[in-house]
């Protein structure tokens, strides 16, 4: 069951940083406390299906996209993308931001 927290968290706060959401935000949009958000994350509390129905339509995913992003018509449906997005939801903003130069290098067209 902690597995199944663990992944349901990281996987909020996957969907929440893609949309550039703060947990206040997606707290407000879902009707839950930014606390009940943290501790989503942090794997330390589960939801409700209602809370999780709510988190999903906030997110604006499939509710079984909160839980696996190996769903074939997901925003998270492959493989290696959803192994990078896992990874990079527990850096802070600043190794974030880094990364983004990184790849915004990596991805320059070459002249």
């Amino acid at each position: 069951m902690d597995d199944l927290r663990h992944r349901f968290g990281k996987l909020v706060k996957a969907h929440r940083m893609r949309l550039g959401m703060t947990q206040e935000r997606l707290a407000g949009a879902a009707g839950v406390s930014a606390d009940m958000i943290s501790k989503i994350e942090a794997g330390s509390s589960g939801a409700r299906f209602a809370v999780v129905s709510q988190l999903a339509e906030a997110l604006k995913v499939d509710p079984a996209e909160l839980f696996t992003a190996e769903l074939p018509s997901g925003h998270l449906q492959r493989g290696t993308l959803s192994e990078i997005t896992l990874r990079l939801s527990s850096l802070r903003e600043a190794e974030l931001l880094w990364i983004k130069g990184v790849i915004d290098a990596a991805l320059e067209p070459q002249n």
